[in-house]
């Protein structure tokens, strides 16, 4: 065994012998506390909430600096209005809780799950491996065939569809996330 393994087993016995001597000896002391005692208490847990303090501030403590921080006197600095649309930091912040699962995602899942997520290449007409101006292009010509003030018809709901197919497919990370549920489904 290695002398780690004898170290535990040797202070558990002890502990186990300590133990069982505490309860069959009866005494009837009264716990006394020296002022150097109290003293090393203190501060060992004055010591303990500071480094749960340090522990809990140290995002804040270690913020790095960006190049607005480096920076002379600027105006916005005063009422911060930069920071909240020039962030360095904000642009990979995640609330709590949050999985970076969209509305896309959740409404993706949810289709996948219920079987009912359409094929948005196929509502436009285009293959899978479509580019983003075959895409606008297909989407123009059967936006024109189809609109309700052109056709004078009711086809408003196919209308929506080919919107929502061609505002999936127009953007590139929906578009990937649609193709990635479109293979699960």
């Amino acid at each position: 065994m290695n002398k780690l393994g004898i170290f535990v087993i040797l202070s558990i016995v002890f502990g186990v012998v300590q133990t069982v001597n505490a309860q069959t000896s009866n005494l009837d002391m009264e716990l006394e506390v020296t002022d150097e005692e109290k003293i090393i208490l203190f501060s060992g847990f004055a010591i303990a909430v500071l480094g749960i303090f340090l522990f809990l501030a140290r995002d804040i403590i270690l913020r790095r600096k960006t190049s607005y921080d480096k920076k002379g006197k600027l105006e916005s600095k005063k009422d911060k209005t930069f920071e909240k649309y020039h962030s360095d930091w904000g642009d990979d912040y995640e609330e709590l809780g949050q999985r970076r699962n969209t509305k896309d995602d959740k409404e993706f899942r949810d289709a996948v799950n219920d079987g009912e997520l359409p094929n948005y290449y196929e509502v436009i007409g285009v293959s899978s491996d479509a580019t983003p101006e075959e895409i606008k292009k297909k989407f123009r010509e059967l936006a024109k065939k189809t609109h309700p003030d052109r056709t004078k018809e009711d086809s408003e709901e196919e209308m929506a569809e080919l919107n929502k197919a061609y505002e999936v497919l127009s953007d590139k990370e929906r578009r990937e996330r649609y193709d990635r549920y479109l293979k699960v489904g």
